[in-house]
C-alpha cells in the first residue's frame, strides 16, 4: 500500500486489487453514474480490472493516478481523488469522486487541494484541468475553491457529450 499524500483528515494512498469492493461500491453510486458515467463495473472481478487498468496502469504510465482517500483516524475509504491523463485532454486533470455519506464534510476539498499542492510541487505541473458534467454545480464550487476557472464547454471525443472545461490558468488554455 503506497501512500502518495496526508492531510490533517486524510490519507492518499495507491488503489489496489484489494479494494475492488469499495471500488464496486462507489463506481454504481448514483452519483457517480450521473455525474461521472457508467464504467461498466458490475462484480468484484470488473472492479479489479478496472483498478488494474486505470489507475494502476496511470502509477505505471504517468507517474500519479486516482488515489484512495480514507480517514486517517480510522481507515475508512471515503473516495477517490487525483491525477488523470485522458485522450483529449492536452494536460492532466483533478478528479475526485465520494461516497455520498462523506459528502459536505470537507473531504473531497481536503483531498483535492492537496492534490493540487502535490501536483505543482511534487511533480512540477504548470497546468493542471478539471472536467464535469455541465449540472455538476457541488464540483463545479470545490473545483473553484481549489483555484480552477471554466474555460469553456468541450467535447473529449466526437461521440462525447459536452462537459465544462476547468483550467488553473485559463488564459493560456487555447
Amino acid at each position: 500500500m503506497v501512500k502518495v499524500l496526508e492531510t490533517e483528515r486524510l490519507s492518499l494512498h495507491h488503489l489496489t486489487e484489494d479494494d475492488a469492493e469499495f471500488v464496486l461500491r462507489l463506481l454504481n453510486e448514483p452519483s457517480f453514474l450521473r455525474y461521472i458515467g457508467d464504467k461498466k463495473v458490475r462484480t468484484l472481478d470488473d472492479a479489479r480490472a478496472y483498478v488494474l487498468g486505470g489507475p494502476v496502469q496511470s502509477y505505471r504510465d504517468n507517474g500519479f493516478g486516482l488515489y484512495r482517500v480514507e480517514r486517517k483516524q480510522d481507515g475508512m475509504p471515503l473516495g477517490i481523488c487525483g491525477l488523470i491523463k485522458r485522450e483529449g485532454l492536452p494536460d492532466p486533470d483533478v478528479g475526485f469522486a465520494f461516497l455520498p455519506e462523506y459528502w459536505n464534510q470537507g473531504y473531497a476539498l481536503e483531498s483535492a487541494a492537496a492534490v493540487m499542492t502535490f501536483a505543482r510541487d511534487t511533480l512540477g505541473m504548470k497546468r493542471i484541468l478539471a472536467i464535469t458534467s455541465p449540472d455538476n454545480e457541488a464540483s463545479e464550487k470545490l473545483l473553484k475553491k481549489i483555484g480552477l476557472r471554466f474555460e469553456r464547454l468541450t467535447r473529449l471525443s466526437d461521440d462525447a457529450d459536452e462537459v465544462k472545461l476547468f483550467t488553473t490558468n485559463a488564459a493560456d488554455y487555447r
